[in-house]
């Protein structure tokens, strides 16, 4: 199971703590990496562009799933075994026995 882990950032110029699932902080990372920039602009970006009558944690959580959201193509759902229930059932029975129990490793390679 993922963990909550907390982090300090910037958020314009402002120091805060976030706590996120670890799967969240490693997309966060990869998010930064392909648009080469810093978790703390992201961060900044996220809060700024926010509802600030929702949770900025929760408005992170949105933007990371529309990001992957928004990339994700039926080429890479085919690599990644999506399309069907039963191929689903076999990662998550394989992927429990590697104490991975959601395949989250399966889509991200």
């Amino acid at each position: 199971m993922s963990r909550l882990k907390s982090y300090n950032v910037n958020i314009a110029g402002k120091r805060t703590s976030i706590r996120l699932e670890t799967y969240m902080w490693e997309s966060l990372k990869d998010i930064a990496e392909r648009e080469k920039s810093t978790i703390h602009e992201i961060c900044t970006l996220v809060y700024k562009n926010s509802d600030k009558k929702t949770g900025f944690t929760s408005s992170l959580r949105v933007f990371i799933l529309l990001y992957f959201k928004a990339a994700s193509t039926e080429k890479g759902h085919s690599k990644a075994g999506h399309g069907s229930i039963t191929k689903m059932i076999g990662r998550a029975h394989s992927n429990a026995q590697k104490k991975n129990p959601i395949g989250y490793d399966d889509f991200t390679q």
